[in-house]
């Protein structure tokens, strides 16, 4: 299809076939003329979909066996309305190996417990809890701890890749080096798949903490760059071995979550210079490959960090987050033209308010659509609070005004 470099638009499209998600979505991205809108989401959290099995609108055995881009993720999709998850990617073990034995480090009187997870943080898990735990430690302070427990962590190996698994239209998770490999390679499939480039500071900040992130940038700069060109070279070697096999993919995609409401929890100056680089090197990695869209997943405002990503080949932000500060790609797409997209930005939260919100919710995306480069998606997980009949409504009226 030649590209027409116009928005979407139901009323206007020229394509009288009818087109596959992986299509609809490619089209969008790269400006192109479709047949409607993908309809797409981002997950569910597994207390959601518990709750529906409570209620008799799915199994619990398909709630139980849930995972992104799975059967299970697929049915569960097309009874609510979806065309697909946006997070159906071919996940490679780019952090540490072997993780942490988990440990109980302390028992506490109200039944929660102090437990070291697999990064080596000491964190407070509570019994009902169903949130992030706090954190309580961590073993990487210092150069002494790096090189004591965590730089042969981040050894290369083939395995990282070859023992990955994905699923593919036909319902099965072959490992990469066999039948996958063969399926992905040849560009037959319906959904789109793409390959996660894995995180170039947020898995580290998982690590250090926040705390800690903020006083390394200060107390040992040269450091905290080593760690992540150490985590950012066993990333472009993870990506450059999948590809080298033939295997196609349709988008990159990194995770990050560097920010909460008021910004970014690592000072831009510093991502800038040590971390935007290392984008590059396997933005540029994948584009060798055909694989033009690049998203990056992070939470939070992150208005500062996008000159930086879209400098170096990140060009389509996800999940765009509404919160409180209402982000939304209208103003970024007056700032850089048409070198951003967006997959995301529908505020999830009226799934637990009522019809009318979700029809106003449809109403403040329409101009957004209009823009072009843009597939609305629930801005994360869809939480517990998430009523079954709307999340159908906000899919039924999308179909209507995708066409």
């Amino acid at each position: 299809m030649p590209s027409t470099h116009a928005a979407y638009d139901s009323s206007m499209s020229t394509t009288t076939t009818a087109m596959t998600p992986r299509e609809r979505a490619l089209a969008i991205l790269r400006f192109q003329s479709t047949d409607r809108l993908p309809i797409v989401h981002f997950g569910f959290w597994s207390e959601t979909l518990a709750k529906w099995a409570d209620e008799g609108h799915i199994s619990h055995d398909l709630a139980r066996s849930w995972g992104d881009g799975n059967d299970a993720d697929v049915e569960i999709g097309r009874r609510l309305g979806f065309d697909g998850n946006w997070y159906s990617c071919f996940h490679m073990d780019t952090g540490l190996r072997p993780g942490f034995t988990r440990e109980v480090m302390r028992d506490l009187p109200d039944g929660s417990r102090h437990v070291r997870n697999g990064d080596g943080v000491v964190v407070l898990e509570s019994p009902d809890a169903g949130s992030i735990p706090a954190e309580i430690a961590h073993l990487l302070k210092d150069r002494a701890s790096w090189e004591q427990h965590y730089r042969a962590r981040y050894a290369w190996h083939a395995d990282r890749v070859n023992a990955a698994r994905v699923r593919v239209s036909a319902g099965h998770w072959p490992v990469f080096a066999g039948a996958g490999e063969a399926f992905l390679a040849s560009g037959t499939r319906d959904d789109l798949i793409g390959i996660h480039c894995g995180s170039l500071i947020g898995n580290i900040r998982n690590i250090i903490g926040v705390e800690g992130l903020s006083y390394l940038v200060a107390d040992d700069p040269d450091l905290l760059a080593e760690i992540v060109a150490v985590n950012a070279d066993l990333a472009y070697r993870c990506v450059e071995h999948a590809l080298a096999g033939g295997a196609r993919f349709d988008f990159g995609h990194f995770w990050e979550d560097i920010c909460y409401k008021s910004g970014p929890l690592v000072a831009p100056k510093f991502f800038n210079r040590v971390v935007a680089p290392h984008y590059s090197r396997i933005t540029a990695l994948l584009a060798r490959h055909g694989i033009d869209i690049v998203s990056v997943d992070c939470d939070g405002k992150i208005d500062a960090l996008v000159p930086a990503w879209l400098e170096n080949g990140v060009n389509t932000m996800f999940p765009i987050e509404v919160g409180t500060w209402r982000a939304s790609l209208a103003p970024w797409r007056q700032t850089y033209g048409q070198r951003i997209r967006g997959v995301g930005g529908m505020d999830k939260v009226v799934f637990a308010h009522d019809a009318a919100a979700i029809d106003r919710e449809i109403e403040r995306l329409r101009p957004l659509i209009a823009l072009g480069g843009y597939i609305p998606c629930p801005d994360h997980r869809i939480a517990p609070d998430a009523s079954w009949d709307l999340v159908r409504r906000y899919c039924d009226r999308m179909h209507a005004l995708a066409g």
